[in-house]
């Protein structure tokens, strides 16, 4: 039984609140929720799903949501264009609901906010009209939706060849295809805070199509839609990230701004690191406004505040060796501060030398990173270095000595510089990714252009290097042709990517073949990558199967309308995405032939794209094989 259809009989139950026809008297039930009347609270928490919705548990007491009910009441189900709790405008909104111009506690509102987008699409030219499951008046549907799902066809791909029939490891490569939306909710139950990096270039948001609007995806969204996609799969990559991990979100400059309000929400302002510019391409003429925009960017969040390394470089150094301290290779490093004289006057003085009383006095704007107390202790300890005590030294002030040991000890890494002066990381993402760059690689891969604007390897490189370590876990749930997997195959992460078009099998899961087998596209040379390692495949295990086994053996029409109707009222079929064919009258389909009938119900069977659930894996309806289950339950740990 639907949600409102529960809400409705518990209300009927009340004589109170029904009407000569026996209809819920709305007005009535409002009055008493605004009151907290009694007999209504009692009645609302005796059923688990209206009390799962209403209220919260707060220690061993329920708190009654009355806001969130009335909503329920004058809600599209029960009286029209009421469909969502937001106005029909895009704009910033204060703690009440009203849109403003500028304040400082604000948040990004838009129709539809309040729903879930499911996105289901395994072709390039498949249109289709998108599935919308509001929170709040359809919440069983929502949770049926993104529970854990059955895995198939389940393969390991190593240097020896395929491997069937076997078991996930904990250490494993895992590629999915599937819905990336429902795949992401069903790694939460192995993976939930243990992912490390997070690299996404989803479906961009465009003002009006382009010429680079090449996705092989529906990325006609409008804004509105297009928030909601992004919402709900970023909500559940927050959870997914590990304490200290980092997500980087490409995105083009028209979807930028509003999703970086959008992502401040769901991490946390607090915890956006910052924005990194990717050159695109050289300029371009013939461009509006005659001004070529070449660039698109990189929004960095983390799931922790600013006081954490969540970045870092590893830089290599050159040291010394000497003498006076055998074994113990040291370096030179900056002695000063970057604080004045007002901030750090204990450090505002002049330093002499004890050998031959030389003097180097303070600077007011950048006084000495040690106070004139604990000079003499930095001094005996071999710490401070000044001019003339290494002949090798071509210095003209004081300098702090690091000890290689002590660098090694303490593991920290060099700071990501977000400047033009850095010369790897931002020369990576400002000259050497440009989409000609990932073009490229595949067609070396495969010949001919198999996937356009693929990124390459050398920008999810300067990425994965500066926020993982080896043995981290990166995913990437809008994999394309799999080059963040490619690249951190590479540099021995562990990975997951995700996956719905059908080009996952020819281009995505082929150049992860040739990946194991060693070959030298990329960035292959520059971490002289041999070849090795494996990676698991699977599939989220689809619901329609048996359907589409009974409309193939359909022997007339009335045997496939009987098939529809039967999946509709099972919730297998969601009539919004009828194809406009199966919309026109049944005389109409009648007159098509048993051919071209049995071609439309597939493709609506093919674009609702439901799977099995897990809970469902031993139901004999859901016809689950035994490797399939052996694999499903390895991997969510059920053996």
């Amino acid at each position: 039984m639907k949600f409102l259809d529960v809400l409705e009989e518990v209300l009927k139950s009340d004589e109170r609140f029904v009407g000569e026809n026996n209809q819920v008297i709305k007005t009535k039930v409002a009055d008493a929720a605004r009151g907290t009347d009694e007999l209504l609270i009692k009645s609302l928490l005796q059923n688990k799903l209206l009390r799962d919705n209403f209220f919260t548990k707060v220690d061993d007491i329920y708190v009654f949501d009355k806001v969130k009910f009335i909503w329920v009441l004058e809600s599209k189900e029960f009286l029209p264009d009421s469909y969502t709790l937001y106005k029909n405008k895009i704009g910033l909104v204060d703690s009440q609901n009203n849109l403003i111009s500028q304040k400082q506690d604000v948040s990004l509102v838009w129709p539809y906010k309040d729903c879930v987008l499911e996105g289901g699409q395994t072709k390039e030219d498949q249109k289709r009209e998108e599935i919308f499951y509001n929170e709040t008046l359809a919440p069983d549907e929502v949770n049926r939706l993104l529970a854990p799902k059955v895995l198939s066809n389940a393969k390991r791909y190593t240097v020896g060849g395929v491997k069937e029939n076997i078991y996930f490891r904990d250490k494993d490569n895992l590629i999915i295809k599937g819905n990336n939306l429902l795949g992401l909710s069903s790694l939460l139950k192995r993976y939930e805070g243990k992912i490390k990096c997070i690299y996404i270039d989803p479906p961009y948001y465009f003002h009006e199509a382009t010429a680079t609007d090449t996705f092989k995806y529906n990325s006609n969204f409008s804004l509105s839609t297009w928030l909601v996609f992004m919402k709900n799969r970023l909500e559940l990559a927050q959870k997914l990230l590990k304490t200290e991990g980092t997500i980087w979100i490409q995105i083009n400059e028209d979807g930028m701004h509003y999703l970086k309000v959008l992502a401040d929400d769901i991490f946390g302002k607090d915890c956006f690191v910052g924005t990194l510019p990717r050159r695109t391409r050289d300029g371009k003429s013939d461009v509006p406004y005659n001004f070529s925009q070449d660039f698109d960017w990189i929004l960095i969040y983390s799931n922790v505040d600013s006081k954490h390394r969540v970045l870092g470089r590893t830089v290599e150094r050159d040291y010394y060796e000497t003498s006076d301290y055998p074994g113990r290779p040291w370096r030179l490093a900056d002695l000063t501060s970057q604080q004045p004289a007002s901030k750090r006057p204990n450090s505002y003085f002049t330093m002499v030398n004890p050998k031959n009383g030389d003097e180097y006095p303070a600077s007011k704007k950048r006084t000495w990173a040690v106070t004139k107390d604990t000079f003499p202790e930095y001094y005996d300890n071999g710490y401070i270095v000044f001019p003339g005590d290494y002949d090798f030294l071509n210095i003209g002030k004081p300098y702090s000595r690091k000890f290689k040991d002590e660098d090694d000890q303490a593991g920290k890494l060099s700071s990501v510089i977000s400047d033009f002066l850095i010369q790897d990381f931002l020369k990576e993402l400002l000259t050497r990714s440009k989409n000609k760059s990932g073009n490229d690689e595949i067609d070396e891969l495969f010949g001919r252009e198999e996937f356009d604007y693929a990124k390459p390897e050398n920008l999810i490189k300067s990425i994965i290097e500066v926020c993982t370590n080896e043995g981290d876990i990166v995913l990437d749930f809008f994999m394309g042709s799999a080059t963040t997997q490619a690249v951190a195959h590479k540099l021995k992460r562990q990975y997951i990517g995700i996956e719905q078009m059908d080009y996952i099998e020819d281009v995505s899961v082929q150049r992860l073949k040739k990946v194991i087998d060693g070959e030298q596209g990329g960035v292959s040379e520059e971490v002289d990558w041999q070849g090795g390692g494996s990676f698991v495949y699977c599939e989220l295990l689809e619901d329609n199967q048996s359907l589409i086994n009974e409309v193939q053996e359909a022997l007339n029409s009335s045997t496939i309308i009987s098939i529809l109707n039967r999946a509709t009222d099972n919730g297998k079929i969601v009539p919004s995405v009828l194809p406009d064919d199966l919309k026109k009258t049944e005389e109409e389909f009648d007159e098509l032939s048993l051919e071209e009938q049995k071609t439309l119900v597939l493709e609506l069977l093919d674009k609702n794209k439901l799977y099995v659930n897990l809970s469902d894996l031993d139901d004999e309806d859901a016809n689950v094989s035994e490797a399939d289950k052996a694999f499903t339950k390895s991997f969510y740990g059920l053996d």
